[in-house]
């Protein structure tokens, strides 16, 4: 015996498992975010938005830059609270560049080094 869902049912059912996902998304946002604050001097650490507002803001962190492209600027600083600094710098979203994405800021290998 099957039956079907009418219309608002699947509606509703599709707006509580989007709803689910954007908790989801959205306390993963705040955990690493959070981690950000604890990485150790030195780390790769992305800044996420407009590059003149990301570069800005490293500037006055001072930071160094290491890469930057439309979104995403990937920095580092030796001192200790380089993230606070960022982000009282005018920085949107700071996050460690290699839990992110796996970005290090470092030049990539070639994959017969790997080998």
């Amino acid at each position: 015996m099957t039956t079907n869902k009418s219309l608002p049912a699947r509606a509703t059912e599709l707006g509580r498992i989007a709803g689910v996902i954007a908790i989801v998304i959205c306390g993963w946002l705040v955990v690493v975010t959070t981690l950000t604050f604890g990485s150790a001097p030195g780390k790769s650490i992305a800044v996420i938005g407009p590059p003149s507002q990301a570069l800005a803001a490293i500037a006055r962190a001072n930071g160094r830059i290491l890469a930057s492209n439309n979104f995403v600027t990937i920095a580092r600083s030796d001192d200790v609270d380089f993230v606070g600094r960022l982000y009282a710098a005018g920085a949107l979203l700071v996050l460690d560049a290699e839990q992110a994405g796996g970005c290090s800021g470092l030049p990539p290998r070639r994959f017969a080094a790997q080998l």
